[in-house]
């Protein structure tokens, strides 16, 4: 069995009164497609009445042949370990019916939670972990705020709840987000319902033949389609919108896709639960908001994305690089990745720790653990406690105060340890464990989160990962992040004189030296090229491969042919095509760069000659194409040295000098010609000289960019 007839999303509520006879926010609201067709959504003015009002629109879909796909705004689950503290068991379900035994409620809303989350905070050591309280001198086993709760037992939120980027928390209680209310007063209800004929709990119990699913939704997950329909409709209540958007958006999921939504989980899934469509709040929004593409292609780049001021002859190079950055935007699609596929790709949304690094407080070295509060006065000898915690095999129970135990290094510290004491610094004699005074509190520990606390952003949009991203993304247990597919970039050459290195030159004709370098160095930068060849002067010809181009990649580069010469069909057709913006850049070595769109693909129409073509490409068409990658907007890194060589600069144009550092000074090429190709080779950088005129003398400071900077 694939697929659903009905969608029902519940809006759920821990209010403590009754709701208003007229329809209001901060109620409890259903919203339900029946059979394709959505309906009003559905006002509950208690827990009692919408728990009666669900268990009748289960009963009825199941008589009417329907099966249906019911969503709760709740927790299914507590973070890994909660269960077992409680129950005795890791089943989330006896969690459920352990809390429906004691939870009670009534029609004017009434409860009795706070009471019920002091109970399960006495289970636990220490403070919380639940948190927060209408009354600050009520209830002396809740916190008032979360200040000093260690969530070293047990995490502070679920796996699913940091992969959804999810601000809310299962254990508080109040002060918004109230999810550890809402959570304490809906599992009970779920309790009952899935005593009902019929119902099974994703992803707890099996649920691909069941007539009826319950699972954990939340609406966050398309907060952009919630705004927007609000900001249309003012006069609409939120949480109504929320339920009629969302109940509308997963009913237009095929029942294959929504199969693989429901199928693919981590292990934790099994004990915490799982948001249904956690890292897919793109394709969900784009649903909700009537789109049918998931995810939704980025949108396209407008006609007048390379314009420059009017009245602009000769461009100086910060204002070109300005006029880029403020028209493009990322082109690329994003999905998810496992990590050892994720090398070299750009992050396409902030990454969140799943859990702490390290996870807990361990010990960094070999010796022996005690609580530094207990130590007698003067040179301690402790009585040793049988057992040791080691790396992997924690010790079990409380270390009794005034106690020492064998510590080995990686070790959780045992309840009861907080300081380690260095091996080599201890005697040991008949159970006794000797050492000297004046060891500080905490030595030798590591602190749980010491590193990377669970919840905090790890790595931001936009950073390209490397090697040592993915051993950051591991240790806070990472399996997958959603990355941007590589930025896929077309290479032409142009011109009648131009063949292939290793043919046959005849008078006039000149290698291609070009494309070679272009296409190797955007594959240095992680993106994906694509060799197109090389094209004749033939204005046919050119539009042919500018239209196979444009089909096949999401930027164009194209060497030659960018000025306005009688050959120069590069410029020519995308001035045919409207979107065509010559940019005379004050720049030398560098010749007009020609930019546009050819059929919707951005075209960076370089120099023809090599020196030209890369000095444009390092400056211009690197960041440009960063941010149709999703890397974002990024300038080379220079620094001053001393200059070794001698120069005088008329002022009108910026000058890159092909250079290299020697006994700490630059020295540069001794040609500035562009068509002198060996000078890339020799050279390490470029010397860069400002707009205005410039008299440069042996040992004056200039400034230096190492082709690194370029990643070149």
């Amino acid at each position: 069995m694939s697929g659903f007839d009905s969608i029902l999303i519940v809006d759920w509520s821990a209010a403590n009164k009754r709701a208003p006879a007229r329809p209001s926010k901060d109620a409890i609201w259903l919203g339900l497609v029946q059979d394709g067709t959505a309906q009003d959504p559905i006002y509950c003015r208690t827990r009692i009445d919408a728990e009666a009002r669900i268990a009748e629109i289960i009963a009825a879909e199941r008589a009417a042949g329907r099966r249906l796909l019911a969503g709760f705004d709740f927790p299914f689950g507590y973070p890994r370990g909660f269960a077992r503290r409680v129950t005795g068991g890791d089943d989330p379900l006896a969690l459920w019916d352990w809390l429906a035994e004691r939870i009670t409620d009534s029609e004017t809303g009434a409860n009795n939670r706070f009471d019920v989350a002091e109970a399960l905070n006495a289970l636990f050591d220490g403070a919380g972990p639940f948190w927060g309280k209408t009354h600050r001198d009520r209830w002396p086993g809740i916190p008032y705020r979360k200040e000093g709760i260690a969530y070293d037992e047990v995490a502070e939120k679920r796996a699913c709840d940091l992969a959804s980027q999810a601000a809310s928390s299962c254990f508080q209680l109040c002060y918004n987000p109230t999810v550890g209310s809402q959570i304490l007063m809906g599992l009970p209800m779920l309790s009952r319902l899935r005593r009902l004929p019929g119902v099974a709990v994703w992803p707890f119990q099996p649920w691909r033949e069941a007539d009826v699913v319950l699972a954990e939704i939340w609406p966050g997950l398309i907060e952009p389609a919630v705004r927007a329909a609000v900001a249309e409709r003012p006069e609409r209540i939120r949480d109504a919108v929320q339920v009629d958007l969302l109940s509308r958006a997963l009913s237009q999921i095929p029942g294959a896709e929504l199969d693989t939504l429901m199928s693919d989980l981590p292990p934790e899934a099994r004990e915490e639960a799982w948001i249904l469509g956690a890292g897919h709040a793109a394709e969900l929004t784009a649903l909700a908001m009537g789109r049918a593409s998931a995810p939704p292609a980025p949108p396209p780049l407008r006609d007048d994305c390379f314009a420059m001021p009017a009245g602009t002859h000769w461009t100086p190079v910060d204002d070109a690089l300005a006029a880029l950055e403020r028209g493009l935007h990322p082109v690329v699609r994003s999905g998810l990745r496992p990590l050892a596929e994720a090398a070299g790709r750009v992050l396409a949304a902030p990454v969140a720790a799943q859990r702490a690094s390290p996870p807990h407080a361990n010990s960094a070295v070999d010796g022996y653990g005690f609580a530094h509060a207990s130590l007698p006065p003067g040179d301690p000898v402790m009585p040793l406690a049988p057992g040791r915690a080691a790396a992997g095999a924690p010790y079990a129970g409380r270390l009794p105060a005034g106690q020492a135990l064998r510590v080995l290094t990686g070790a959780i510290l045992p309840c009861g340890v907080d300081t380690v004491i260095l091996e080599e610094d201890t005697r040991q004699a008949a159970g006794q464990l000797a050492f000297r005074a004046g060891i500080k509190p905490g030595a030798n520990t590591r602190r749980a989160g010491e590193d990377m606390m669970q919840g905090a952003e790890v790595l931001p949009e936009g950073r390209v990962l490397t090697p040592a991203d993915l051993a950051l993304l591991a240790s806070v247990g990472l399996g997958e992040v959603r990355v941007y597919d590589p930025l896929r970039v077309a290479v032409i050459s142009t011109g009648d004189e131009v063949i292939e290195a290793g043919e046959e030159a005849k008078p006039g004709q000149i290698f291609d030296a070009n494309r070679p370098m272009l296409l190797a160095q955007i594959a240095r930068w992680g993106m994906n090229p694509i060799d197109m060849g090389r094209i004749p002067d033939d204005r046919a010809a050119l539009r042919r491969a500018l239209d196979d181009a444009a089909g096949r990649a999401d930027a164009i580069l194209t060497s030659g042919g960018a000025s306005a010469g009688d050959e120069d069909h590069v410029s020519a057709l995308l001035r045919e095509a409207g979107a065509m913006r010559e940019w005379r850049i004050a720049l030398k070595p560098g010749r007009p760069l020609a930019l546009g769109l050819w059929n919707g693909t951005p075209v960076f129409g370089l120099p023809g000659n090599p020196v030209a073509a890369l000095v444009c490409t390092l400056i211009f068409a690197r960041p440009a194409l960063g941010i149709l990658s999703g890397a974002g907007w990024s300038l080379p890194q220079g620094f001053d040295v001393p200059a070794g060589f001698a120069k005088s600069k008329k002022p009108g144009r910026r000058e890159y000098l092909r250079a290299r550092i020697r006994e700490g000074r630059a020295e540069v090429f001794p040609s500035e010609g562009s068509g002198r190709v060996s000078s890339l080779s020799w050279a390490e950088g470029l010397v860069e000289l400002p707009d205005g005129a410039a008299k440069v003398a042996p040992g004056d400071p200039v400034r230096y960019i190492p082709f690194g900077s370029f990643d070149f």
